[in-house]
């Protein structure tokens, strides 16, 4: 057991000189003032952390660390130790990855680096396409973060356009699924309205104005499903070039919101259905 005392500890709301004793993976006590003679006692190891912050590890739910196939950029083993440096603990990566990860075995591969490489505690999306329903409603809920989804196009060919693999997704699936919600029609329009004035090698000025606020709040799509309906909202100011909150209803019985990415990573449990 690892006890660390005489830390200012930032928790809950409140800040304190306390002490905390850890057991394996597990907190083993913790309270305020000085640690007990006893505790420190049966301490294999005790941390004076005078003057020194103690506060919960955070969790990141949107990482890109490039590994496999874009290292030149950076991998698991870089990044997750900038993040313990920054206080992350556990992190949860994209699947925008050289090759995609869109199945198990990719999947596999960098659960396999990150056993080998990590120094946070990890868990990975998977990405879906229009054609690996199959793959996203048998994967472990248990060890994977959840089932990535573009609504608009992006990295290779992870954009799901047919709306009956977007019915069955979220129909069966039983795991969060995490929505980059853009309109591609209103994208695909604005790519053709900027490239046919100023050629196809676009710099970076022009990206807000092609995936623009619009291309987010516009997508407001309802389709009446086998078990619930399915809706979406994004009340976002017209000045925002992000991505807006999507919320969905699967049933009666199993209400949920699920996160979206880019600007408001954010994942919600809703506490009724819709009226």
């Amino acid at each position: 057991m690892i006890t660390i005392h005489n830390a200012r500890i930032v928790n809950l709301g409140r800040e304190y000189t306390g002490y905390v004793a850890i057991d394996g993976e597990f907190i083993h006590a913790m309270g305020d003032g000085a640690a007990p003679e006893a505790l420190l006692a049966a301490s294999q190891e005790v941390i004076d952390a005078a003057g020194m912050l103690l506060i919960p590890g955070c969790i990141d739910d949107h990482v890109h660390f490039r590994e496999p196939g874009l290292t030149h950029k950076a991998d698991i083993a870089s990044e997750s130790r900038a993040a313990v440096a920054g206080g992350v603990t556990s992190y949860m990566d994209m699947p925008n990855t050289k090759p995609l990860t869109i199945t198990a075995e990719a999947l596999e591969e960098k659960f396999d680096i990150a056993a080998r490489s990590s120094v946070a505690n990890y868990s990975f999306f998977i990405g879906a396409t229009n054609d690996n329903i199959d793959t996203l409603l048998s994967i472990d809920n248990k060890r994977v973060a959840g089932v990535k989804l573009f609504l608009g196009s992006s990295t290779g060919n992870m954009l799901v356009d047919e709306s009956d693999v977007l019915h069955r997704l979220f129909r069966e699936c039983r795991t969060l699924i995490s929505v980059h919600s853009e309109d591609e029609a209103i994208i695909r329009e604005r790519r053709a309205f900027y490239t046919g004035r100023f050629g196809e090698d676009l710099s970076v000025f022009y990206h807000p104005l092609i995936r623009s606020a619009e291309a987010s709040a516009q997508w407001n799509w309802r389709a009446d499903m086998a078990h619930g309906s399915m809706w979406r909202t994004s009340p976002q100011p017209a000045s925002w070039n992000c991505f807006g909150l999507s919320r969905y209803w699967i049933s009666a019985s199993q209400p949920r919101l699920v996160c979206t990415t880019s600007g408001l990573p954010t994942t919600i449990m809703p506490r009724s259905a819709p009226a």
